[in-house]
C-alpha cells in the first residue's frame, strides 16, 4: 500500500478533543502522513485553552486520502467560510475516506458530500442532519460506503478505531487500543441522552437551545446552496 495522507482541517473555535482524539489515533497509521491543515499557519484558538499548530495550508495540503472534519461551535463560521469550503469539496470530492466527528458532519453536508448518505453527530444537532441531505442514523459511529461520521466528541476515538480497523484491520488496532488502554468505565452512566438521568438531559437541552436557533440560522443560509 501507497503511504496514506491524512488530512485534518482546522477552524477558529473548533473542539479540540474532536481532533485530538482521532489524531492520537490515527497517527499510530503505519505507512501514513498526517497533515493538519488550516487556511494558514497560524495557530487557531480551539474551544478550550488551547491553541493547535497547522503544519499546511489549504493551498499547499498534498491530495488527502483521509479527510477529517472536527466540530465545535466554530463550525458555524466554517460552513460560510469559501476557502475552508472549497478545500472541504475539493478533497472530499477525490478522497477514499470522507469522514468527520460531532457537528463536523455539516461542513462534509454544506458541501455537499452528505447527500442521500446516512450519518450521524451529536446527539443535539442530530435532527437537523437532513438540512444538509444526510440521513440520520443514531449510533455512535456511522458508516456509508466510503463515508465515517462519529457521534459528539468523545465518539471521535470509536470512529477512529472504527477507521484504524478498516485500514489496517483487527490485530494493529487492538494493539493500539491497549497501548493507549482506551477501556472508559465513566463514573455515571451518563453519556448519552437516553441513558442520562431527566433532570440532566433538561439541563443539557436549555444549554443548547440557543446555539441550535443560531446553528439553524446559518443552516437556513447554507441549504439554498446545496
Amino acid at each position: 500500500m501507497s503511504e496514506l495522507q491524512i488530512g485534518f482541517v482546522l477552524f477558529p473555535n473548533l473542539t479540540q478533543l474532536d481532533f485530538t482524539g482521532p489524531l492520537q489515533v490515527l497517527s499510530r497509521l503505519p505507512r501514513s502522513t498526517t497533515h493538519i491543515v488550516a487556511k494558514t499557519r497560524d495557530p487557531v484558538p480551539s474551544d478550550a485553552a488551547l491553541a493547535l499548530m497547522p503544519t499546511t495550508t489549504f493551498k499547499d495540503c498534498p491530495p488527502l486520502n483521509l479527510l477529517c472534519i472536527p466540530g465545535g461551535f466554530g463550525v458555524d463560521q466554517a460552513i460560510e467560510d469559501e476557502e475552508t469550503m472549497d478545500f472541504v469539496r475539493r478533497e472530499g470530492g477525490r478522497a477514499q475516506y470522507v469522514t468527520s466527528v460531532c457537528t463536523g458532519a455539516f461542513v462534509l453536508g454544506a458541501a455537499g458530500l452528505l447527500r442521500g448518505k446516512r450519518a450521524t453527530t451529536h446527539w443535539a444537532y442530530h435532527h437537523l442532519l437532513p438540512r444538509v441531505g444526510a440521513i440520520p442514523e443514531k449510533a455512535r459511529v456511522v458508516r456509508d460506503g466510503h463515508v465515517f461520521t462519529g457521534g459528539g466528541v468523545t465518539a471521535g476515538i470509536d470512529f477512529a478505531f472504527t477507521l484504524m480497523n478498516e485500514i489496517s484491520g483487527p490485530q494493529l488496532t487492538q494493539t493500539v487500543q491497549l497501548g493507549l488502554e482506551y477501556d472508559p468505565h465513566p463514573p455515571f452512566d451518563a453519556g448519552s441522552p437516553e441513558r442520562a438521568p431527566k433532570a440532566i438531559k433538561s439541563s443539557a437541552d436549555e444549554r443548547y437551545a440557543h446555539r441550535i436557533a443560531a446553528f439553524e440560522e446559518v443552516l437556513g443560509r447554507v441549504a439554498p446552496r446545496l
